[in-house]
């Protein structure tokens, strides 16, 4: 292994239109939309397909036919079969870590060209058995005649044949992420007032955004089979959204004085998105043109049971020290939005001193990150949440930003379910 340090830059980035779940995906695999995703960015970039060294993917929710998404959907993609490809699973931040991964890969020479994004499906996922039929029916390839199958039924009741569907609830503490997220909210003092208008503020600059076209440069159009009607476009973002509409809803988890709503919360979401990193020499040998320097990143983790979603407020300050960097400096803030009360509630935290001495070690605030800053492009709330797919999104969406905005830095954060959480800042690449 090589002992030198070597540059990682991306290049370029893509994705697939977000679409609710139960809508124009809804009959695709979270394999179909992963090789879409990798094709689109294929199509933009003329690279040599036998020079890539990985292709990394995010995802959540398993398939068990495509355990390894990133394998099925780099070979549905074209890309050869020399490629090796793997999958990483890191809940909400699953391709965070694929890009970090390929980060790492890079800069210690072991690759020079890595493809890393995610994808996701949420309108087709596992449903299984319950655990007394699964063994029945695992210790019936043991049967030999006929009369062995009598005993299949014996010890099972009626609700053994009723369908398991995933869990919404931590491993852990046995909470939903919802509820925590309440909790949370409650915790930093933010109302639910504040909650819905910042969901409005998600909503309207998704609308605007794509309005503008200013999301075009990272869309892939995808052509939907069986009669392949052409999707341009998220279809989750409401444009028409009012303070007035968002204030009816009614507590979806602490119920009744709860303040997260499905107006303020992001949405079930089919996608897919694909990064190219490579090595800055390479890339400029190539005659390839970076958008941003992939500097600093950090991944963290707290308590999962009251801190389930601050995990950007542990993360922020460990990649800005390390770049010798303040709030001041960062012109770009691209912030997942799980919940408008968790985005507030890291918001809170990071301009808090009580938080930088109790939970930071600190004597000083992290500081206030303006508004105005943040997710000009629309978020999670608006243009939806593929769960191994959001990340890459938001790095893609920094590194155009820095050049459309004309910033240096940007600063991309994410919660994650585990009460972990990530950071990463991207430089803008000389022009």
């Amino acid at each position: 292994m090589s002992t030198t340090s070597y540059t990682p830059v991306i290049v370029d980035g893509i994705r697939t239109p977000f679409l609710k779940s139960g809508t124009e995906y809804n009959n695709l695999m979270a394999y179909d939309l992963g090789r879409y995703a990798i094709q689109g960015l294929l199509a933009r970039n003329d690279i040599p397909l036998d020079q890539i060294d990985r292709v990394i993917m995010g995802n959540v929710i398993q398939e068990v036919k495509t355990s390894n998404i990133a394998r099925e959907s780099a070979l549905g993609a074209g890309i050869p079969n020399s490629v090796p490809a793997f999958t990483v699973s890191l809940a909400c931040i699953s391709s965070n870590q694929a890009i970090a991964s390929g980060i790492d890969l890079i800069k210690t020479g072991q690759a020079k060209m890595i493809i890393a994004g995610g994808t996701e499906t949420m309108s087709d996922i596992p449903v299984r058995f319950k655990k007394k039929f699964r063994q029945k029916v695992l210790a019936a390839r043991k049967y030999k005649s006929p009369l062995d199958f009598l005993k299949f039924f014996k010890g099972l009741g009626i609700k053994d044949f009723l369908p398991e569907l995933p869990a919404i609830a931590e491993f852990s503490t046995g909470e939903t992420m919802g509820k925590s997220a309440d909790r949370m909210a409650a915790h930093f003092n933010i109302s639910r007032h504040d909650q819905d208008e910042y969901a409005m503020r998600s909503h309207l600059m998704a609308a605007k955004a794509t309005e503008q076209g200013l999301l075009d440069e990272e869309l892939f159009p995808v052509k939907v089979p069986p009669k392949f009607n052409i999707v341009e476009q998220d279809n989750g973002f409401r444009a028409d959204t009012t303070l007035e509409r968002l204030s009816k809803l009614r507590p979806a988890f602490i119920k009744p004085h709860g303040t997260i709503t499905a107006g303020n919360a992001s949405f079930l979401t089919d996608g897919a998105s694909a990064t190219l990193i490579m090595e800055e020499q390479e890339a400029l040998r190539l005659g390839l043109k970076p958008k941003a320097y992939l500097r600093s990143y950090a991944f963290v983790s707290q308590d999962p049971k009251d801190e389930l979603l601050l995990g950007p407020a542990y993360a922020t300050p460990k990649v800005l020290d390390d770049m010798n960097l303040t709030l001041n400096d960062i012109g770009v803030f691209e912030i997942h939005e799980a919940f408008a009360g968790q985005v507030l509630a890291v918001l809170a935290a990071l301009d808090s001193t009580e938080f930088a001495k109790n939970k930071l070690g600190r004597e000083d605030k992290i500081g206030l990150i303006p508004m105005e800053k943040i997710n000009t492009r629309g978020g999670s709330l608006s243009l939806g949440h593929p769960f191994g797919a959001t990340g890459a999104r938001l790095v893609t969406s920094a590194a155009n930003r820095l050049i459309k905005e004309d910033h240096q830095f940007a600063l991309v954060t994410a919660c994650a379910a585990g009460g972990q959480g990530h950071a990463i800042i991207l430089e803008r690449y000389p022009s």
